[in-house]
């Protein structure tokens, strides 16, 4: 079989049967074998992302970490498009193809080929990639070598309670990250979305180690419970309240911003209990929007919460940031909100979310000169492309960023 032909349509299927049969923590072991099997290719390598998004990790133990800045495989991670390297003197070539999940970016598939390679290597990563994200719910292989350096407790706690830290859909492209990632304490976002709406809240439970990280996640519990159980922006905001405070009695808070898209319209419905800040990206203008202020949850237990409004437009860009981001001060005293915050907003405009999450969080890190923050942070980036026919929209306006 020529390496540059699709194989039968049964073959394939062998091909992807093969793959989600195999055990979880054999994953990569059965990959490589496959495109040694059907393309004559070898040395496969599937390279994870580690949690600070900074190193693309292999699964095979021995090989050394692979930055994405300034790499092939890292191009690959970072542009979402698969990248050749120049043939080798026997003709064979690398490509590294990125491993993506509805826009969750989980690493990167390398191999070496003849020349070509298979036209059906895309389809082989999108397998691989499913199997992924289904096999990393049946092992601890893969959280383990995501972490370059050991995870802190907190840290743990926080990093399962995250959804997926990044999503594209047809109205809205999403990603967040959080830092110190390895010993984050009580800062997390959360999201969901169905076909109406999307719901996402960015949160930052008071104090530090683990007591911050069980207030958070108590409080995202209650929030997660009173939204699949229908409740609106306000009902959800007023259960985590009445949790909160009913086990710390007004000692603990959590400041948190609840926000809920109607996707076909694009109007925004806001409940704004507490310190993390959201800023509009439009036709080239940053702007802070602000919201009555209202008590976080947990300090009373009946607070009663009011909702808010504002509409987003097909090409905006919205950029959610905790505390620890806004309120950050660099070693000479200079608060990151007067000055550096609008630098890295700049930095990221052409920039798709994923990338300007980590470009912000680069920001983030130089500001502190080496020094360690002193708060965790968690930065949201979302971009608003709204959705077909729906109500003011001309398609023909509409564009991919800010």
């Amino acid at each position: 079989m020529s390496t540059s032909e699709r194989p039968a349509e049964d073959e394939f299927r062998s091909i992807e049967q093969a793959i989600w049969a195999a055990a979880p923590h054999r994953l990569a072991e059965v990959a490589n074998g496959l495109v040694g099997q059907y393309a004559n290719g070898d040395d496969t390598r599937i390279l994870l992302i580690d949690y600070r998004q900074a190193f693309l990790v292999p699964t095979v133990p021995g090989r050394p970490d692979v930055p994405v800045d300034n790499t092939f495989p890292g191009r690959a991670f970072a542009s979402q498009r698969i990248v050749r390297e120049a043939p080798r003197e026997d003709g064979a070539r690398r490509v590294h193809l990125p491993l993506t999940v509805q826009g969750e970016r989980l690493g990167v598939l390398t191999v070496s080929l003849p020349d070509g390679g298979p036209c059906w290597l895309e389809d082989f990563a999108v397998v691989v990639s499913r199997a992924l994200k289904m096999a990393n719910q049946g092992t601890d292989l893969f959280r383990r070598i995501r972490r370059r350096t050991r995870l802190t407790l907190a840290a743990e706690i926080q990093w399962e309670l995250l959804p997926a830290s990044s999503c594209d859909a047809a109205e809205f492209h999403f990603a967040g990250q959080l830092e110190p990632a390895y010993a984050v304490w009580g800062d997390n976002f959360d999201w969901a979305a169905s076909e109406e709406k999307l719901t996402l809240t960015v949160s930052n439970g008071m104090g530090s180690g683990t007591d911050a990280a069980v207030l958070t996640h108590l409080a995202i519990s209650a929030l997660r419970n009173a939204r699949r159980s229908g409740a609106d922006l306000v009902e959800q905001a007023a259960l985590a309240d009445e949790t909160l405070f009913a086990r710390h009695r007004g000692e603990r808070h959590v400041d948190t911003l609840l926000l809920d898209f109607e996707l076909a319209t694009g109007r925004v419905r806001v409940v704004d209990a507490g310190s993390p800040m959201i800023f509009r990206l439009r036709g080239g203008a940053a702007e802070s929007i602000g919201f009555d202020a209202q008590m976080p949850l947990g300090m009373f237990g009946d607070t009663p919460y009011a909702m808010e409004d504002f509409t987003v437009e097909p090409g905006d860009r919205l950029v959610v940031i905790s505390d620890g981001v806004h309120a950050a001060l660099s070693p000479a005293g200079v608060p990151f909100a007067r000055s550096a915050l609008a630098r890295a907003l700049r930095a990221t405009r052409m920039q798709e979310p994923p990338e300007a999450v980590r470009t912000m969080i680069r920001h983030f890190l130089d500001f502190h000169e080496d020094a360690e923050p002193a708060d965790d942070a968690v930065v949201v980036c979302l971009d608003w492309t709204g959705r077909a026919g729906g109500p003011g929209r001309d398609d023909a306006q509409v564009s991919g960023g800010a």
